[in-house]
């Protein structure tokens, strides 16, 4: 049970994870898979994917497929919504962190 409560909770860190580093640079899934798994978050590629899309749906990431080395990956970038949502999750990350630290 406290495992399935804090999945929900740190899907959206994991969300502000992606938009932070689409941010810097185009990012692809298997990329994105060890970054988050460098931070502690045990999250498998049919978890992370549908988080793509839908942040793509959503128009907070847009997405490019290119050709690597005879392969599609596709890459996904941060929009003018996706850095707005960001910039506001940051903040409210920043508050909550403020009043929870010690």
């Amino acid at each position: 049970m406290e495992e399935k409560v804090l999945r929900k909770l740190f899907l959206g860190f994991i969300q502000i994870h992606i938009l932070h580093h689409a941010k810097e640079e185009p990012i692809y899934g298997t990329w994105m898979l060890e970054e988050l798994r460098e931070h502690g978050y045990s999250i498998s590629s049919g978890t992370l994917y549908p988080i793509l899309h839908s942040m793509e749906t959503d128009g907070l990431l847009i997405k490019e497929s290119k050709n690597v080395e005879g392969k599609i990956r596709k890459y996904y970038s941060i929009t003018d919504k996706g850095n707005a949502v960001l910039i506001e999750a940051r903040n409210k990350a920043f508050e909550l962190f403020k009043e929870i630290k010690d």
